[in-house]
């Protein structure tokens, strides 16, 4: 048999493969619409978004403010100041200004974050929502970049945004 025949053959079916098996959001279990395709964003968007195909991490850095709360990809985690049980009352333009750390799965802490102080809370579009010691986890759009806290100590949609710390309070240090 004449294996130049065959590379051809092989070579679309490894690129097949690999072209099915990168991505990372999961196929609807019993839906008959086909998904729409995600938007453009200039900012990168949460590892644990909805098409994140397992639970969140929440870790530690080291920034102005301290040691301070992240997400996998070291991404500032804040909480909201008028959150003052587990369930988020940041929607529609406050989550989109602030959008929540979501999770598919159960969240791990790693670097140092305390598993014990993770939980997670349902949101009213069906998502779930990490917690840290109580408080609802969110990012804030002007973040771009690890490291940056562009949102710590600004007061919007009626209260206060702060980092937080490793034991889950507010780190006050904004202006």
């Amino acid at each position: 048999m004449n294996r130049a025949y065959l590379l051809p053959g092989v070579i679309t079916g490894a690129l097949f493969a690999a072209a099915c098996g990168s991505s990372s959001t999961p196929a609807p279990a019993s839906s008959s619409t086909p998904a729409a395709p995600a938007a453009a964003s200039a900012t990168p968007a949460p590892a644990s978004s909805p098409a994140a195909a397992s639970g969140a991490v929440v870790a530690l850095a080291t920034s102005k403010f301290g040691q301070m709360l992240v997400d996998g990809r070291g991404m500032s985690l804040y909480l909201f100041e008028a959150d003052t049980s587990t369930k988020s009352t940041c929607f529609n333009q406050c989550a989109a200004n602030w959008p929540p750390l979501l999770t598919t799965g159960a969240p791990t802490a790693m670097g140092g974050a305390n598993q014990a102080l993770l939980g997670t809370t349902p949101r009213g579009d069906g998502t779930t929502q990490v917690t840290y010691n109580g408080h609802p986890l969110y990012f804030f759009v002007s973040d771009t970049k690890p490291g940056d806290v562009t949102g710590e100590g600004v007061n919007a949609f009626g209260a206060g945004w702060d980092v937080v710390s490793p034991s889950g309070a507010k780190i006050e240090g904004g202006s």
